[in-house]
């Protein structure tokens, strides 16, 4: 069996068969909590960790978003949005996103599970959907929504030396995220706390090439 067959499956067994259910998403705290608190209740949605495989080789893609959006703008996003109505569950919701922000084919995935939720301070719940994806054609960004497409090596994210710490100010309290590096760019907030439990939850003493 071929290294990266071994490695997929092992993350397939460590991840969640399904989506965590209502009663335990509604005990989460969120990463922070604005001033004045929430008018609703938290919104739905849904991330895509796609581990782009090519022959042996393992990716992660990422998106930077476009400058022109109102929320998150010009930041590092894994590809994802609202869970819709018509959506069968956050994995289709991330799957649909997915292709309408880089094109990537539903049928070029295969999920293989699901990371515990993730409750935001901009109140959103976030459920990361990891698939395997083996790609028949390039990634093309929708330029209404992203800037770029990329994707970081899996073995980046596969060990402690690929996190640093981001600090960030919200009037006049200061917050610290996880951060990676790629190149000029730097992975921060929401998508590299989701980064980082990833990597403590499924990659943690694996030796990824």
């Amino acid at each position: 069996m071929p290294a990266a067959d071994e490695l997929i499956e092992k993350i397939r067994l460590r991840l969640l068969a399904s989506p965590q259910a209502a009663e335990v998403t509604a005990t989460l705290a969120p990463d922070w909590m604005p001033e004045g608190g929430f008018s609703g209740p938290p919104r739905d949605a849904a991330v895509l960790i796609a581990i782009v495989r090519r022959g042996d080789a393992l990716t992660v893609l990422y998106t930077e978003r476009s400058p022109q959006l109102r929320s998150h703008s010009g930041q590092i996003a894994f590809p994802g949005g609202k869970i819709d109505p018509e959506d069968e569950g956050p994995g289709a919701a991330a799957l649909r996103e997915a292709e309408e922000e880089v094109g990537l084919a539903r049928e070029d995935a295969r999920i293989l599970g699901y990371l515990p939720a993730y409750f935001t301070g901009s109140n959103y719940l976030i459920t990361p959907v990891v698939a395997e994806v083996r790609p028949s054609r390039d990634f093309v960004p929708n330029p209404g929504e992203v800037k770029s497409v990329f994707e970081v090596p899996l073995s980046r994210i596969s060990s402690e030396a690929g996190f640093g710490t981001f600090h960030i100010r919200r009037k006049d309290q200061e917050h610290t995220t996880w951060q990676i590096a790629h190149g000029e760019l730097v992975i921060w907030g929401i998508t590299a706390n989701l980064t980082r439990r990833f990597y403590e939850l499924v990659l943690k003493d694996e030796v990824v090439s």
